[in-house]
């Protein structure tokens, strides 16, 4: 007898349907797999028989052959134990297939029967969603996630047994039900505030600038200064996430299996910091079928580099693409995907190895030939796409010891909300421009120019401190925002000042 049963597999950031079918026939007691599958799919005929007996069914006798369609995409992962073994039910009558046939169905089994939670639930329900349908059976550890979506009835289950008794009408089962709107609120407060940050006051104007346009911000100091505790609460004063940011966030943390049982909706902008060890591959993604890399988890939210030098420097390099255009693309023999990866790069680096150059309470012990090799280990067209460089000295003992609260996130997340507004109705019939960061050559003439004061303390900073004419650009670009947390029309002679002192790395004494 042939049953067949539905489910859907991953490809990127997307779901297709799979059509499962199973076929129980006479011959030896041997189980086929066809389809394309991999070797987690391949290995599923041995954990479906066991669940099967282990829960009290016994595994019929004869040939088993299942075939995953379409035939010439490949499967991968334990997503489809849970709808192999109904259809060998169903196949068998021990199910009813019709009803079988109702569902999209998706779970690893364990030997006992237990049905566990699998990677891409929400890309899933969407693809449901789409092509009309509207009910899903899934592992309880699922529900949360697939229940995002709307319109469509989401079924948990903590073992096979509870599966077969749901399907055969002898269980009742209610929909898992969600409120996406008071779960995306509960789910968006932030545990860090920049009210904790003693001191640095420079260095949280810096961020404050860097966020209100969008900028890749570049901080340097010595250690301990708290380059790291600044960095970690950069999310806390980004404009919060809308609904539609919130869930493309969340397909690709599902994808990746990193999206938490508890929190079924990612509502916090990201905050990723790799360590420097990491290689290219996991940075932007990888593997035979590529999951998302670094870059695509920080989408919407932050990637942190701290110790910027000490990763390798063909790992850096690969950041350039991404940073450009917003997309990560990877290539492999049998698949080439692409994932989004719009995120804030924030990096952090100490002046020199051993960390002390230009202390005043340390005294450095780096040669200028390991100076010079440290920081050559940044490429120029890496720094060509950060638009600041900031310095962060050591705090004094009256500033940790001050009890005086510092200026709070939602303070300065309100100044630089106010500034990405008048952004978006600047870049209102600019395609691909959604912030001063994005700005082309274009854009920069019409609207960053610069008149007489203005346009004089440029003229003698370029000469005076020999900035380059791609830190002209970047230092008109940041003056904006400036203007725009000013609230000014203009770019005027201060914004232009203070733009110039978050180019630390192309001043002459730099060097």
């Amino acid at each position: 007898m042939l049953a067949r049963a539905f489910s859907a597999g991953i490809f990127g950031i997307d779901a297709y349907r799979v059509e499962i079918e199973v076929n129980h026939g006479d011959g030896d007691p041997v189980t086929v797999i066809v389809g394309l599958p991999d070797a987690a799919v391949k290995e599923s005929k041995d954990r479906v028989e066991t669940a099967l007996a282990n829960s009290g069914f016994r595994r019929p006798p004869g040939r088993l052959t299942v075939n995953l369609a379409p035939a010439d995409v490949r499967k991968e992962g334990p997503r489809f134990d849970l709808p192999i073994a109904l259809g060998t039910l169903a196949a068998v009558g021990e199910v009813p297939a019709g009803r079988l046939q109702q569902f999209w169905v998706a779970g690893e089994l364990a030997l006992s029967g237990a049905v566990r939670r699998v990677r891409g639930m929400l890309p899933m329900a969407t693809t449901a969603q789409a092509e009309g349908v509207r009910q899903l059976l899934v592992p309880r550890d699922n529900a949360g996630e697939a229940a995002l979506v709307e319109g469509v009835d989401v079924y948990a289950v903590d073992n096979l047994r509870e599966a077969v008794e749901f399907l055969n009408g002898r269980l009742d089962l209610p929909p898992h039900r969600v409120d996406r709107d008071r779960l995306f609120a509960e789910a968006g407060a932030y545990a860090e505030d920049f009210s904790e940050v003693k001191g640095q006051e420079y260095a949280k104007r810096a961020l404050e600038v860097a966020v209100a346009g969008g900028h890749n911000i570049l901080t340097i100091g010595p250690p301990g200064t708290g380059k790291t505790m600044l960095a970690r609460r950069i999310p806390t004063i980004l404009p919060p996430m809308t609904l539609e940011e919130a869930l493309e966030t969340t397909r690709i943390h599902s994808i990746a299996g990193v999206l938490p049982v508890d929190q079924p909706i990612v509502a916090r902008r990201p905050f990723r910091a790799p360590h420097h060890t990491i290689s290219d591959a996991g940075l932007l993604g990888g593997g035979s079928m590529p999951l998302p890399g670094e870059v695509s988890l920080a989408h919407n939210g932050v990637l942190f580099l701290d110790e910027l030098p000490e990763f390798h420097r063909n790992v850096l390099e690969v950041l350039r693409q991404p940073l450009e255009d917003g997309v990560v693309n990877i290539s492999r023999a049998a698949v080439s995907l692409s994932y989004p990866c719009r995120f804030m790069l924030v990096a952090a680096m100490n002046p020199c190895p051993c960390g002390y150059y230009g202390d005043p309470r340390r005294e450095c012990r780096c040669t200028p030939q390991q100076l010079q090799r440290y920081r050559n280990r940044i490429s120029g067209p890496l720094l060509d796409r950060i638009d600041i460089h900031v310095e962060v000295p050591a705090v004094s003992y009256a500033e940790l010891s001050s009890l005086a609260p510092g200026e709070s996130s939602r303070e300065i997340r309100e100044r630089v909300v106010r500034a990405r507004r008048i952004q978006e109705e600047r870049f209102a019939g600019d395609p691909g421009v959604n912030c001063n960061a994005d700005m082309g050559a274009k854009q920069i003439q019409k609207y960053c120019r610069v008149q007489g004061s203005a346009a004089a303390l440029l003229k003698e900073a370029m000469v005076r401190m020999h900035f380059s004419a791609r830190a002209y650009n970047r230092i008109l670009k940041v003056a904006r925002t400036v203007a725009d947390l000013d609230g000014s029309l203009e770019v005027e002679e201060e914004h232009i000042a203070e733009a110039i002192q978050y180019r630390t790395l192309d001043r002459q004494y730099w060097y």
